[in-house]
């Protein structure tokens, strides 16, 4: 019976992606989140027709619905981790660095560069919108119980950081909506700091963690011509 089901669940999700255009949709999500506006204009097509694919796609647990802790009106589509495999044959990403951008550069982006160090050889850097006077201390508590460490960390201004030929990576979605076109990619994860608990800095941890592993074969450092 329990193999029974999860062949129904494989053949649901294999019938759900039997559609170019929700192919085109996972293809889209695979490496950050995206607002049904963008997908909208990506694709070229109606919100109708969008709400359609969306449903489809919701319904077999491909994709989750998630609210903007910035815009309370926007609405951010992801993937949903585990359900499938990230697709082969994606292009690589070609950039001289990654940069992790949050509001306060205090907590999100410190994790994601941190992380992205230990399992990367392009270099990551991390950077605020409006950045804190300090890292949070609930960031440098799950950075140590995971083996990293952000003592020497400190949050900085994205316009002190950034040259233009980083790939950025927003992990805030203030901070996306504040740089619109500005960031490349974006992973909407809510804010720990503002919950202040240890299960909020865990939980986006881990949600940061996986991210990063699934970004990381995909991008290929480019050094900058002399």
């Amino acid at each position: 019976m329990v193999e029974q089901l999860e062949l129904d669940n494989r053949a649901a999700l294999h019938a759900a992606l039997a559609e170019p255009t929700r192919l085109r949709i996972v293809d889209l999500l695979q490496l950050g989140d995206a607002s049904p506006a963008a997908m909208q204009h990506h694709l070229g097509i109606s919100s109708n027709l969008l709400a359609h694919h969306l449903g489809q796609l919701a319904e077999v647990g491909i994709i989750a619905r998630h609210r903007s802790e910035g815009d309370r009106r926007r609405t951010y589509i992801r993937l949903v981790p585990g359900t499938l495999e990230l697709l082969a044959g994606q292009p690589a990403l070609r950039a001289t660095s990654v940069l992790f951008v949050c509001t306060g550069n205090s907590a999100r982006s410190q994790l994601a560069a941190a992380l992205w160090h230990d399992i990367s050889d392009v270099p990551a850097l991390s950077a605020g919108t409006h950045p804190s006077k300090a890292v949070a201390p609930g960031a440098i508590a799950v950075a140590a119980r995971h083996g990293l460490s952000l003592a020497d960390a400190r949050p900085r201004l994205l316009g002190d950081v950034a040259t233009g030929t980083e790939l950025v990576v927003t992990v805030c979605d203030s901070a996306f909506e504040e740089l619109g076109d500005d960031a490349r990619l974006h992973w909407s994860i809510g804010d720990p700091v503002a919950v202040g608990s240890r299960r909020a800095f865990d939980e986006a941890f881990e949600q940061i963690s996986s991210r990063v592993n699934q970004l990381a074969p995909h991008v290929v450092h480019e050094g900058i011509s002399t």
